[in-house]
């Protein structure tokens, strides 16, 4: 009889807006056909939500405030909540839980892990990260350089790490945002390792150039980017796409690695 193969959600955090990341994500997870079965979940839009059943849960990124109040929030929480809590109790099974950008700012805030605060300006574009002492040696960003590349785009940030909070919970900063020597702004927090099985980014792991360059070269996205940004960081930002060791390279490593570790560790006979 053969193995019954592992669950994996999507939780569509974007609330009805189009994007690229939530096709990027599903993907990845199709490169995974052989070992799992996924669903998809519009939680902002349609207030849906998977039940505690699934083995792994990927939290996509979207737009506006981590803050807000919607009638998505508490359960969402609640499911996040109820998972954490599986896991402090199960010494077998365990629930695996990646949280991307919005996400990873909602979870960020409500673990209490530091100040989550609009930026001055808005960050974009393809960006160095770098890691910190944790993040050499932690497997999820394992064939990454330092720094590494990856698509950043984000109007808040988490600073102010409470560090008695991310050691009460076992937590971890993995990476901070570049280096920016000709301001005295606070580097931001870029990837944060909560447990064993739950991790976050504050980039776009899943970004790839095919999705990327789709959205930029529309006109109405491309005129908006050049007007706030201006056109040198278009351009910069449309020669980096194609670079194989900035977000090709990213796109490669870190979801499709989280997804086989996950699933190694839940179903060793699955991954060969």
């Amino acid at each position: 009889m053969p193995k019954e193969k592992i669950k994996i959600a999507i939780l569509d955090m974007n609330n009805n807006q189009p994007n690229q990341g939530l096709r990027c994500i599903a993907d990845i997870v199709r490169g995974f056909e052989d070992e799992v079965d996924y669903a998809i979940f519009n939680v902002r839009g349609a207030d849906e939500l998977p039940d505690s059943s699934y083995d792994i849960y990927i939290s996509s990124g979207g737009p506006d405030s981590p803050l807000e109040d919607g009638p998505w929030r508490i359960p969402y929480l609640n499911l996040v909540q109820e998972l954490w809590d599986f896991n402090k109790s199960s010494t077998d099974q365990k629930k695996y839980m990646f949280f991307i950008c919005y996400s990873f700012q909602v979870v960020c805030d409500y673990f209490k892990l530091g100040e989550m605060r609009p930026r001055r300006s808005t960050s974009f574009g393809v960006l160095p990260i770098h890691k910190t002492k944790a993040g050499l040696k932690d497997p999820l960003l394992e064939g990454l350089d330092d720094p590494f590349y990856a698509v950043d785009s984000r109007d808040w940030q988490l600073v102010q790490p409470r560090l008695k909070v991310f050691k009460e919970h076992g937590a971890s900063i993995l990476s901070l945002e570049k280096i920016r020597s000709h301001v005295s702004y606070e580097r931001a927090i870029m990837a944060v390792r909560f447990s064993k099985e739950f991790v976050g980014t504050q980039f776009h792991p899943e970004a790839d150039p095919i999705g990327m360059r789709a959205h930029f070269l529309a006109d109405a996205n491309k005129h908006k980017v050049i007007a706030n940004f201006g056109e040198e960081k278009y351009d910069d930002m449309m020669d980096k796409m194609d670079d194989p060791d900035k977000i090709i390279r990213t796109h490669k490593i870190i979801l499709p690695n989280y997804i086989a570790s996950a699933i190694k560790h839940l179903s060793p006979e699955l991954i060969s």
